[in-house]
């Protein structure tokens, strides 16, 4: 009893060497979890390896899997994903998800990242100062979300409430989007994938659905994404993005 050879082919490549406790506990298991998402899935759309583990690594954040988290940011190394790039995943997970999850991750990446002979702290990528981080968030904002939502966002906000307003300009968006080390549309499919993985944010789900469209990922790019994600978040949260998916881009 033992996964396919494609299923073992394709985990071998993430996983050089590894022999998995699990597959010795728990070998029907694996069977089915290896063959399904270590082949089913990935003979699936056209999705790269490294975007691939991306945003998985994101959803794994956000659904708190941290010892996947740890296995699989060894893989996306392995594949080409740049400490860089494992970095931002984190930094920007901390505005979605929150700084007490993130917490963890930031330690676990570190000793990753040490394990492999990679010096830190890895270059900045901040493009913005103290000074200029409000004007920046809210020019890129309405470039992601789009200029009539966002001074809709602002019109409609109770007076009491404005400041979580420009929190979200400045803070999510000037400190995060700005940076450098990922580009923009990949960054959106990293925060879709976060906030599919946290349940309970439809109307945010939803709304960046919208804003991929925005920046150039497509029905068939987002569709690809959360098949990638479905053998780790489940599937009421994969068919909940799919519907928010349905909705948009029909309307």
């Amino acid at each position: 009893m033992a996964p396919n050879s494609q299923a073992n082919k394709n985990h071998d490549e993430l996983f050089p060497g590894h022999v998995s406790s699990l597959a010795v506990t728990d070998p029907e298991l694996i069977e089915t979890f290896d063959n399904f998402a270590f082949d089913e899935v990935l003979r699936h759309g056209t999705l790269d390896v490294r975007t691939r583990l991306m945003v998985q690594l994101a959803s794994m954040i956000a659904c708190q899997a941290l010892r996947e988290y740890r296995v699989m940011a060894g893989a996306a190394l392995t594949v080409g994903v740049t400490p860089v790039e494992i970095k931002e995943i984190l930094y920007q997970a901390v505005p979605y998800v929150g700084m007490a999850k993130v917490f963890d991750f930031i330690h676990a990446t570190n000793e990753v990242l040490t394990e492999r002979g990679v010096a830190l702290p890895l270059p900045g990528q901040s493009t913005t100062t103290p000074e200029n981080r409000a004007e920046k968030g809210i020019e890129v904002e309405k470039q992601i979300v789009g200029s009539g939502v966002v001074e809709k966002l602002y019109a409609s906000s109770p007076d009491d409430q404005l400041h979580i307003q420009r929190y979200l300009s400045a803070n999510c968006f000037g400190d995060h989007y700005t940076r450098t080390g990922i580009d923009v549309p990949t960054r959106e499919l990293l925060t879709l994938s976060m906030l599919v993985a946290l349940g309970g944010c439809d109307a945010q789900v939803k709304g960046h659905v919208a804003a991929n469209l925005n920046v150039g990922n497509d029905r068939a790019r987002l569709i690809d994404v959360l098949t990638q994600l479905l053998p780790f978040v489940g599937y009421p949260r994969t068919l909940n993005a799919l519907r928010a998916v349905d909705e948009v881009s029909a309307a």
